[in-house]
């Protein structure tokens, strides 16, 4: 029986969210990423900034828009996770087929 009361939870935090979606769009506005998320666009840019300060994501400036490079070398924080690079998890919900050169940076 499902319990319709209780707000439904996932596995993926927002910000693994956040950062999958951009790994799929490097020059996707952040207006466009949380409604994507299903996020409002604060805390979107909450998520953005969290993740270049952890240095898992750098932002560029091209024109008016921005290009995210996302740092797949970098680990996961939890300390059960520390060894497991983030590309490894952006491969396993990525959409795109595997097989492409792995260059430490997905663009």
């Amino acid at each position: 029986m499902i319990d319709h009361d209780h707000r439904p939870w996932t596995f993926l935090t927002s910000h693994a969210r956040v950062l999958m979606i951009i790994s799929q769009n490097p020059n996707i506005r952040v207006r466009d990423t949380a409604a994507i998320a299903g996020l409002t666009e604060r805390s979107t840019q909450r998520i953005v900034a969290d993740l270049e300060s952890a240095d898992y994501l750098r932002r560029e400036r091209i024109g008016r828009r921005n290009h995210y490079t996302i740092r797949t070398r970098e680990t996961l924080r939890h300390p059960h996770e520390q060894d497991v690079e983030i590309g490894l998890l952006l491969e396993l919900f990525s959409k795109a087929p595997s097989g492409a050169p792995d260059n430490n940076v997905h663009r």
